[in-house]
């Protein structure tokens, strides 16, 4: 996540305020439960390695950051955020696949612009902002497949969803998927 520096910490604070009374850990079934376990303890230790990692290349853990829930055998891994972090780092290059966010601050449009291109990946990206033409800039600049603009995860049928760089390759739903699913034949016939 990149974030203004002028509101990186108020920022870095309501996530945590919302993780702590919105997100609860807890098996699947139980209703009052937003986030469950990891797939196996292999993959908790991993998203464990990356935490620690973070720290180590000098992020600051600003929330959660610890394994939960031990008693119930589950592999939980608290939702964390790693604040102050810089573009560099592992944490922010490599795909954790757990709950973690990783903040960078960013100081002007082209700094953010470059820091979201600055990676392999671009499947998705979100740009949260008043600035209507800020957004439509940001939007055309980065290197994503979806971008949302005041949201997040919506979603169509009707849309084409995939990514540039190694984040994929084609499109999946829409018209345009249908191209994947079909062979085409070209036959020309010279007639005298």
């Amino acid at each position: 996540m990149l974030a203004h520096g002028s509101i990186r910490e108020a920022l870095v604070r309501k996530i945590a305020e919302v993780q702590k009374a919105q997100i609860p850990l807890g098996h699947p079934f139980d209703a009052g439960a937003q986030l469950g376990a990891l797939i196996e303890e292999r993959h908790m230790e991993r998203v464990l390695r990356y935490i620690d990692l973070g720290v180590k290349e000098g992020a600051h853990v600003a929330h959660g950051g610890k394994r939960a829930l031990v008693e119930t055998g589950g592999f939980y891994v608290e939702p964390t955020i790693h604040d102050a972090a810089r573009n560099d780092m592992r944490i922010a290059q490599e795909e954790i696949f757990g709950p973690v966010v990783v903040v960078i601050p960013f100081d002007s449009e082209a700094d953010a612009i470059e820091k979201a291109n600055a990676t392999i990946y671009g499947l998705a990206a979100a740009v949260w902002t008043r600035d209507m033409n800020a957004a439509h800039r940001l939007s055309r600049s980065i290197r994503a497949g979806t971008v949302w603009i005041n949201a997040f995860d919506r979603s169509s049928l009707a849309t084409p969803f995939g990514g540039f760089k190694q984040s994929g390759f084609g499109r999946d739903r829409s018209p345009h998927a249908i191209d994947k699913y079909m062979d085409f034949k070209t036959i020309w016939i010279h007639y005298r």
